[in-house]
């Protein structure tokens, strides 16, 4: 099954969202759980989630993305910042448990000058005092384009973060076509090589979801600034061998295209049609 979509503003409600998808011919897509530049969320109403998971019922929606604010950063140097992370962190998985069995994708975070390894231990020190048996919730390391002090600019990076997390069966990747270009996967003349060295590294029964986005920047510049699909350095052709890849069928991807949704709506046609439908 072919699941594709695109980021969808929560400030209606998960009904709406569902609605939107379902117009311009999403059947997933992805969420902030709340501002994406922080502060406190909204309360959950649970009749809209209700009538939510009965619309995704009926309409075959597949599998979701809720992303979390950008302001966090469980690796920061400052520590008021790493509990505001975790605080943040801990409270969206309580939340998403009126969503179960879908998932949480993050940014890993930078590590402002601390070194890698640093940042790499309490990223993985967050995950262990956030995760809990009982969540139903597979939360998502994003690659990263490796600008600045970001952490997640490596396959190896997330594998490190991974490792350490002990509640390793609640933890997934989330594949960034534009980060891991930026980051110097060449994805989009090699798509079997940079998957087969994603299997070596940390293993593709970890890939979870795929951000689809074309890249304003050439293979390694590091940059992380989005395109729309064709109109950046990856092209075209290479989305269409992405959206077919067999390592990739089945997985949730969303478009973070520079787009409203009339071009959402164009991009999720496209790439159907690259799919063959």
């Amino acid at each position: 099954m072919f699941y594709i979509g695109c980021h969808l503003s929560s400030s209606r409600g998960f009904l709406a969202m569902g609605e939107t998808a379902v117009s311009i011919g999403a059947n997933t897509f992805q969420f902030f759980t709340r501002n994406p530049r922080g502060g406190k969320a909204k309360a959950i109403d649970t009749n809209d989630v209700q009538a939510f998971l009965a619309y995704t019922a009926a309409h075959q929606l597949g599998t979701l993305v809720a992303h979390a604010p950008y302001t966090i950063n469980p690796c920061s140097k400052d520590a008021h910042t790493r509990e505001f992370a975790r605080m943040t962190l801990a409270d969206d998985l309580k939340r998403m448990n009126y969503l179960p069995g879908n998932l949480y994708n993050f940014h890993p975070g930078s590590h402002t000058g601390q070194g890698t390894e640093t940042g790499i231990r309490q990223i993985a020190d967050t995950l262990n005092a956030i995760l809990k048996p009982e969540h139903r919730t597979t939360v998502l390391l994003e690659t990263m384009a490796g600008k600045g002090t970001e952490v997640g600019g490596s396959f190896e990076e997330l594998r490190e973060i991974l490792d350490r997390v002990e509640l390793t069966e609640k933890m997934g990747v989330c594949l960034d076509t534009c980060h891991v270009s930026d980051g110097g996967y060449d994805i989009a003349a090699d798509p079997d090589g940079v998957l087969t060295e994603f299997d070596r590294v940390i293993g593709l029964e970890r890939l979870k979801a795929v951000h689809v986005n074309d890249s304003l920047n050439p293979v390694g510049a590091h940059k992380d600034r989005h395109a729309r699909i064709g109109e950046g350095y990856l092209g075209a052709e290479a989305f269409s061998r992405i959206v077919t890849h067999p390592a990739l069928q089945d997985l949730p991807m969303v478009l973070e295209t520079p787009n409203d949704l009339p071009g959402y709506a164009r991009e999720i046609a496209l790439l159907r049609q690259m799919h063959g439908e």
